[in-house]
């Protein structure tokens, strides 16, 4: 019976995932699968698993259709057989970035270091159904081919995968996998691994429990994602979130979360969804809190207004090279959305719309810090938009091993923002803010 191999099914999830989690921990209980999966070529694998399935459904009272069996030997496999020669990589946790430049040349970027790698690929064709089966095993309607040379997906770990191939490249295809990691679950983590000062913690589990609305920035690979994901376990658990991305990279802890993802155009250029029409459909979902995994163009503007009009705590990323940079990124992007707006008045609906950017940089010792945390001021009074920095990372030495060394200082002036706290009721250390 199911019981023999300690496995029950479980209510609540739909009977094929029952069954699907009740054979994969079977596999991994009852059989050598772990042994030998390195050992198989693809077609042995399969053949292992569709084995396993029978003895399994002869053992016990599991009932499975013939369509039902090849989905699973298909769905139970594809992580495994689509990796080739690069498994052991994507398996190495301390590995965050592999970079496939053609069959014959595999980087990795390994605590903030890219190195080349004595892995290859045959030739071009066997990278090639390398890249055909990772996007099968994706689970998306993504494709790439001559038509549509290039395309961003993510695999079922939460990795994200950006594929470009001839005629755009002349060294072969070309794949960049960005590894997500399941070892940063706690803002604890990022305190231990040196991203952040208690003080910083505080200041941000506070400004996400009083809806600030938060910029993240940095540059690619910088740790802005995984940032976000971690602050936003401290999202009140009653919220109705909605995050919206380009490729799914956010994973958040809540129950209560709606998934938006955009769509691009078919073979025939028709049926594309942008970012900025999944945001404006937002809107009538009715999003306690609304997360943008990169603003990129002009969406910048309904985020705003959305801000003004009274949508609260909304958490969002941005590529710039410092909180500077950001804020005048935004400006850019609003006037490309062509709304008819001088700079300054642009200037002064983002300041009073956004309250934080939060600037993490990766360091030359490869360790992700958050250089700025920055208030955005706006002074009605005098119409000045301000940059003014809570807390700094200063950098005193570079060590002879190429550590970095440096603390973070807090400016204690009160933030533009307070009013928010009290409202609330969101309480910080007295000896923060002057």
């Amino acid at each position: 019976m199911v019981e023999d191999v300690g496995l029950k099914k479980k209510g609540g999830g739909s009977e094929y995932e029952d069954i699907k989690s009740i054979i994969h921990r079977y596999l991994i209980a009852k059989t050598d699968f772990l042994k030998i999966k390195d050992s198989l070529n693809d077609d042995q694998l399969r053949m292992f698993v569709d084995k396993a399935i029978v003895r399994l459904s002869q053992e016990t009272d599991l009932k499975i259709t013939f369509e039902e069996r090849a989905k699973l030997v298909r769905e139970l496999t594809s992580a495994i057989i689509s990796l080739g020669p690069i498994r052991p990589l994507m398996e190495d946790k301390d590995i965050s970035e592999i970079m496939i430049n053609g069959p014959r040349q595999i980087y990795i970027q390994k605590a903030g270091r890219i190195t080349l790698t004595d892995l290859a690929f045959e030739d071009n064709t066997h990278l090639m159904h390398f890249i055909q089966k990772i996007i099968a095993a994706s689970g998306t309607s993504r494709r790439v081919d001559e038509s549509q040379p290039y395309t961003d997906f993510s695999l079922p770990d939460g990795s994200r995968v950006n594929v470009i191939i001839p005629p755009c490249t002349l060294s072969g295809p070309v794949v960049t996998i960005r590894k997500f990691s399941h070892e940063i679950t706690t803002i604890d983590h990022l305190v231990e691994l040196g991203t952040m000062s208690q003080q910083i913690v505080l200041f941000l589990i506070a400004a996400v429990k009083a809806r600030l609305n938060i910029v993240f920035c940095g540059a690619t690979g910088s740790g802005k994602t995984t940032l976000l994901n971690v602050l936003s376990k401290h999202i009140p658990e009653e919220e109705r979130i909605i995050t919206i991305e380009d490729t799914s990279e956010l994973r958040l802890f809540q129950e209560h979360v709606v998934n938006l993802q955009a769509k691009a155009p078919n073979i025939e250029g028709k049926g594309q969804v942008t970012i900025r029409d999944l945001f404006l459909n937002s809107l009538r979902m009715r999003p306690d809190r609304i997360i943008v995994g990169e603003i990129r163009s002009d969406e910048v503007l309904d985020l705003v207004q959305s801000i003004s009009s009274g949508h609260s705590g909304m958490l969002a990323i941005v590529h710039a090279d410092s909180p500077e940079e950001c804020f005048n990124r935004m400006i850019t992007m609003m006037l490309m959305s062509g709304i008819r707006l001088s700079g300054d008045q642009i200037r002064r609906q983002i300041a009073t719309s956004i309250d934080l950017i939060v600037y993490i940089e990766l360091y030359v010792d490869g360790i992700r810090r958050v250089a700025n945390v920055t208030d955005l001021r706006f002074d009605r009074k005098t119409d000045i938009v301000t940059l003014q920095d809570i807390f700094t990372f200063k950098q005193t030495r570079l060590d002879e091993h190429g550590k970095v060394h440096g603390d973070w200082v807090m400016n204690h002036e009160v933030p533009s923002f307070q009013h928010k706290f009290d409202k609330r009721n969101i309480k910080l250390p007295p000896e923060f803010f002057a």
